[in-house]
């Protein structure tokens, strides 16, 4: 019942739901819009119930040893002179770089994987998903599960266009490759300028760092694929700030083949499924890289969903309404993302020296460990079928 399913993207989310549905018995055919797996990416956070999933998968040892060592963050003003410093290092948690958790789930399961594939067309019917591929015959899934990012061709195809579900907040980001020797070891280095911040995150673990970008703004209206533009917009937001070492991290920004830019937004949905077709990761929930809590949420919620599918023996009206069920409270929680975004861009001279202040006071360290508290509150993760289960 319900056995044949396809994956729409090969990042966090969709390599773990893979990983637990091809241990449940699903035969799982996964397809990815990139020609190869994507080697880059930034720093992402293992936290809170995505380190139990991460343990059960086998992989908590690799993930650990893969981990970045960065320990701080710290804020410079235009001469780089360091005006607040904050550790960010969590017990238990562990930071490690989109890049190498991806090659850690890419690893683990024997599914079919078909890159350099996309998604034009759906259509379900009471048997089953008839999917037409842009370069490839069409095929009939039982289901599919869309884990393709923020601006989910899944979720458009099956839901309805990105305007009725993601929601802009107010700006636009962008990363990618940076010199590490302009930031400080083990560290996120960030220079603000009234609204605007650039950064540089340095592993001690990695020869390679990576320059962050954030800039407040009206809606653009960019196309998330176009990266002439990209270069575009990000040079003009950038090309008249000259303190610290900006300029430089910015240059190397334009050089870099894989630059990343898009807005700053969530993905907020009354349910995360269409019929037969089912969606996880930011494609069903994105609550932005303000909320650093992407790789959990993508994590946790691909443990549910293949975990309800296999509890239920496949029947997907059930699955569905379980894994929505159970992931909802914790993804509200994670969309909460309170005053992150104006702590790293103030909007005025006076906020950045009010962020400074704040940041020097002996409270972020409770504060932190009382919100650890009440995430450990939360209700325990559920254990569904063992990997040997047999599907009917």
């Amino acid at each position: 019942m319900n056995k044949r399913i396809l994956v729409v993207g090969a990042s966090i989310a969709g390599l773990a739901v893979t990983h637990w549905l091809t241990r449940y018995g699903f035969d799982v055919t996964v397809v990815e819009r990139a020609p190869a797996p994507r080697p880059g990416g930034n720093g992402v956070d293992v936290r809170g119930q995505a380190i139990e999933v991460v343990e059960r998968m086998g992989l908590l040892g690799p993930v650990r040893e893969a981990a970045t060592d960065v320990e701080a963050m710290q804020f410079v003003d235009r001469a780089g002179r360091v005006t607040a410093r904050i550790s960010i290092t969590e017990p238990g948690a562990t930071e490690i770089m989109r890049g190498d958790l991806v090659a850690l789930l890419r690893d683990q399961d024997g599914a079919d994987y078909r890159f350099g594939h996309h998604v034009r067309g759906l259509r379900q019917d009471a048997d089953g998903v008839a999917v037409e591929f842009e370069r490839a015959p069409s095929e009939r899934f039982a289901l599919v599960v869309g884990a393709d990012g923020m601006h989910s061709t899944v979720r458009r195809l099956a839901c309805g266009p990105d305007e009725r579900f993601v929601r802009f907040m107010g700006h636009y980001f962008a990363f990618a490759d940076a010199d590490a020797t302009l930031g400080a070891d083990r560290a996120v280095t960030m220079h603000n300028s009234p609204g605007k911040m650039a950064g540089l995150y340095r592993s001690g673990n990695h020869a390679q760092a990576k320059a962050y970008f954030i800039f407040r703004s009206a809606p653009l209206g960019h196309d998330h694929r176009d990266i002439e533009q990209h270069r575009r917009l990000l040079r003009e937001a950038f090309a008249d700030e000259t303190g610290w070492r900006v300029p430089r991290l910015l240059e190397a920004a334009l050089a870099d083949t894989d630059l990343y830019f898009d807005a700053l937004a969530q993905v907020r949905m009354g349910s995360w499924s269409n019929g037969r077709v089912v969606l996880v990761g930011d494609a069903a929930w994105c609550a932005s890289p303000a909320s650093g809590s992407g790789a959990e949420l993508a994590l946790v919620g691909a443990y549910r969903l293949a975990g309800e599918l296999a509890r239920a023996g496949g029947e997907h009206r059930t699955a569905f309404a379980r894994y929505d069920a159970g992931q909802r409270s914790l993804v509200r929680s994670k969309q909460q993302i309170g005053p992150n975004v104006s702590l790293m861009v103030p909007r005025t001279t006076t906020g950045r020296s009010l962020r400074d202040a704040l940041a020097r006071l002996p409270i972020l360290g409770p504060l932190g460990a009382l919100e650890r508290l009440l995430q450990g509150r939360a209700r325990p993760l559920p254990t569904y079928a063992p990997a040997d289960r047999e599907l009917p």
